[in-house]
């Protein structure tokens, strides 16, 4: 994925519809999963999700592109990307069994602080003293969601923090897939390699669901693949730093969710550490993004 927008088009307004419709589906990809893990065992569901992914990916794009829209000159690189992101629809979707919705997702929005810290050992990229803080911040503000004696101060938090841990991998990965593939293939492969595992699996706990739960399954799969794609479609007409407030729009929308599903309302407390969580990461992606502009001034300076 461009960290620009595509030349001669600029368009942000269109961006940020995008961007915002892709979080409500998020959000709604997240409410289902929930819904359906009252009803079903995980695996089931992430099969369902994963299969539905990759049918309508194939229906797009092999038309189009054929085979090739599977060829990268990464394929291990690929495979482990894949497998992260499967560990986030594992972990993050058991959490949800256990934890509000709101409060899960604002968890697993420590993934872009988690990139932060990652990308000094496996990037080797240079980290300020305000990022280290905004990680820190983030942290913080977790601990003040599942505060000792609260509801939520259970070994269940594990599975959104590890969920948010595999998410920073899988984002790392990203970036550094994107410069030899392009999003298509990374998307289509990833959904392809996570289909064939679960499919391996899902016999060992299968049921058949009903109708409606069915169609919710096939809702499940076109809200993951649809969000994906919007997501994607949104950095070609504004800038990361623009859209990057709008992306933590997705807490809002599962907090809606969660009340209008579940009829859970977050608590104060939840409130304070859930606003401190975004807070963080805004500053983090403000940061990083003053970063970029200086080294890009500074190679423009190079190069006059």
């Amino acid at each position: 994925m461009s960290s620009k927008p595509l030349s001669g088009v600029n368009h942000p307004l269109k961006g940020i519809a995008l961007m915002v419709l892709a979080t409500f589906l998020f959000a709604s990809h997240d409410a289902i999963s929930k819904y359906l893990s009252g009803f079903y065992p995980i695996v089931l569901i992430v099969w369902a999700r994963y299969v539905v992914h990759t049918l309508l990916m194939a229906g797009i794009f092999l038309p189009q592109s054929g085979l090739r829209v599977l060829r990268t000159k990464r394929p291990g690189l690929q495979v482990l990307r894949a497998l992260s992101l499967l560990s986030v629809s594992l972990l993050f979707t058991t959490g949800l069994m256990f934890m509000p919705l709101a409060e899960a997702t604002s968890v697993i929005f420590l993934a872009p602080l988690l990139v932060t810290a990652l990308s000094v050992p496996l990037l080797g990229e240079k980290v300020s003293r305000g990022q280290w803080a905004a990680v820190i911040v983030g942290f913080v503000g977790v601990m003040i969601i599942v505060h000792p004696g609260g509801d939520l101060f259970t070994p269940a938090v594990l599975l959104p923090l590890s969920a948010a841990l595999c998410f920073s991998l899988y984002q790392i990965l990203t970036r550094r897939l994107s410069t030899v593939d392009s999003a298509t293939t990374s998307n289509f492969f990833a959904g392809l390699v996570n289909t064939l595992v679960m499919s391996l699996l899902v016999p060992f706990f299968w049921q058949i669901p009903s109708v409606t739960h069915g169609l919710m399954m096939l809702a499940l799969g076109g809200c993951g693949m649809a969000a994906h794609l919007l997501l994607t479609h949104s950095f070609r007409y504004a800038a990361p730093a623009m859209l990057a407030p709008f992306g933590y729009g997705q807490i809002i929308f599962a907090g809606l969710l969660g009340l209008l599903v579940f009829q859970h309302q977050p608590d104060s407390t939840a409130l304070v550490g859930i606003l401190i969580i975004c807070l963080s990461g805004l500053a983090a992606a403000w940061q990083n993004g003053r970063g970029r502009q200086k080294s890009e001034v500074f190679d423009n300076r190079t190069e006059n």
